[in-house]
């Protein structure tokens, strides 16, 4: 039986003077699960994260998303960032926002305490619950012997699952990662791939992604964008048996 879906679009569409950089996209997200969007460079892949996130309001379409109070769909298209991102619905970019000067403990406490201000975080200090759900986070993203550093020495990867860990704090339903693997060593791509599997026990997550090798290895189900539409969509197994995917997306024509 198929699960409702948690967020879906209907013929999403984006224009930035006159150029369409989304066409009539339509998407579903189940629950719980990792979906990786693939394509080529300028695709519309992550202007349609910026859409979902309410960074861009598309011309036409929507997006729905289901609320976890009331299980209806609530539409996000004409709402802010701020109240998508309450919703559930949390955005990283390629780049990691971490504050640097900062512990990696200190970075996860401001992040667990972000609706009492920056201010009220640093003088009240942790209770005892709120530092236990910081070292369980610590476990999850593989930083526990590393609370007490200060974050801006931690390597590209580690800075990564930091931020990672951060938004988990803010216990989100749906998940949007932009690259989150570019510039990783392979050991690190692998334990990131690791902690998305472990992420997505509890919470959906969208992948924008360019390494294939990192998506053959942990994607289930995938969504391939070309010129701002969908193009495919199943396993990679199926991404990668598709002759419109092989000219379009790697360059090779059908036979």
């Amino acid at each position: 039986m198929k699960r409702e879906p948690i967020l879906r679009s209907e013929k999403v569409t984006v224009e930035f003077d006159g150029f369409v950089a989304v066409r009539e996209m339509s998407f579903e997200l189940a629950d719980r699960e990792l979906r990786f969007l693939i394509g080529p460079n300028g695709a519309g892949k992550t202007t349609f994260l910026d859409v979902i996130c309410g960074k861009v309001r598309p011309k036409n379409g929507q997006v729905l998303y289901r609320a976890q109070s009331s299980g209806s769909e609530v539409p996000l298209t004409r709402r802010k960032e701020h109240q998508i991102a309450s919703l559930g619905i949390a955005r990283k970019f390629q780049a990691p926002s971490i504050f640097t000067d900062l512990t990696v403990f200190e970075n996860l406490e401001l992040s667990v305490q972000k609706k009492k201000g920056i201010l009220a975080a640093m003088t009240t200090g942790v209770k005892r619950e709120m530092r236990d759900r910081i070292q369980g986070q610590l476990e999850m993203i593989g930083l526990s012997d590393k609370s007490g550093f200060r974050a801006g020495g931690l390597s590209h990867g580690e800075k990564q699952w930091l931020e990672i860990g951060m938004m988990l704090l803010q216990d989100p339903r749906v998940l949007l990662l932009d690259e989150p693997v570019a510039g990783m060593t392979d050991a690190e791509t692998e334990k990131t791939g690791e902690l998305l599997k472990e992420i997505t026990r509890e919470r959906a997550v969208v992948v924008v992604e360019h390494d294939m090798e990192f998506v053959r290895n942990y994607s289930s189900l995938v969504t391939v964008m070309h010129e701002g539409q969908l193009l495919k969509e199943g396993t990679m197994s199926d991404i990668q048996s598709d002759d419109r995917v092989a000219e379009v997306y790697l360059g090779k024509k059908a036979g």
